[in-house]
């Protein structure tokens, strides 16, 4: 990706993404959702029955938007499922490129109970690692979006040392902060092992309010192509971002230090 220097329509220093022209690999991804007693904690939704909407509930419809999307932009797309609760094991190893193969998987994702205690996601790397050395043989690219839920476990991980054959994509579902959680030092960690792994342009975006339309906005973002993808921080810059109410100004409140986790 090239990047080009302009001028912005305010008439300072901007910036603009030109892509070069170039052929784009088919995907195979793998979701990893986090199946933790947490994911079972219920959003600030209903669902059409009048009952309230698990981070679980709407983590399977947020997958089946992306599916169904992934597949109307390119049918040659596939998928695989695994999950996380002490450690990574697969759910659905095969891809397949068929929405009735996902809606089969996400029927059986179920939580764990009780709390795991631990998230060690290094099996998920070397899955994804022996996955991706099959793709590349087809000509394929892998990408793996973790979808994790618990507010004071950071992943614990061991993965070799500049090896990067694959992109990843983090969603990170999670409470308040508060004294029994830290969902910032969560936040960190999943940054730090994103960047670790991830092949391409890899992005990551956090849900503490509990909204399901927030976690399928940031679901659409991801559709974006690992190959065709500017930064993080352009991306987020030239979104429009969602009307909200104006809080209250106050005399403390400059807004300078603002952590990157929703604390409302």
């Amino acid at each position: 990706m090239e990047r080009a220097e302009g001028a912005s329509s305010g008439g300072g220093e901007g910036a603009r993404y030109v892509l070069k022209p170039a052929p784009l690999n088919n995907e195979d991804i793998i979701f990893c959702v986090d199946v933790d007693a947490e994911s079972l904690v219920e959003m600030k939704t209903t669902g059409a029955d009048g009952k309230p909407v698990t981070r679980l509930d709407a983590i399977k419809q947020a997958i089946l938007l992306f599916v169904n999307a992934k597949l109307a932009i390119n049918p040659d797309h596939r998928f695989a499922f695994a999950t996380l609760s002490k450690s990574v094991s697969w759910l659905r190893k095969e891809f397949s490129s068929n929405v009735e193969s996902a809606i089969s998987a996400l029927r059986v994702l179920v939580a764990t109970s009780p709390p795991s205690g631990q998230a060690d996601i290094t099996n998920l790397f070397r899955l994804a690692a022996h996955e991706a050395k099959k793709s590349h043989a087809q000509d394929r690219i892998l990408r793996v979006i973790l979808i994790y839920c618990r507010s004071s476990v950071k992943p614990q991980f061991q993965s070799p040392v500049n090896q990067k054959l694959f992109t990843m994509d983090v969603m990170y579902l999670h409470d308040k902060p508060g004294p029994d959680n830290c969902p910032q030092e969560v936040y960190d960690a999943l940054v730090e092992t994103l960047e670790h792994v991830s092949e391409h342009e890899g992005y990551i975006y956090e849900n503490g309010k509990g909204l399901a339309r927030v976690l399928f906005r940031h679901m659409s973002v991801l559709l974006a192509h690992p190959q065709q993808r500017c930064s993080q921080e352009y991306m987020d810059a030239v979104i429009p971002k969602p009307l909200t109410k104006k809080a209250p100004i106050t005399e403390s409140g400059n807004g300078k230090g603002r952590s990157p986790v929703s604390s409302q």
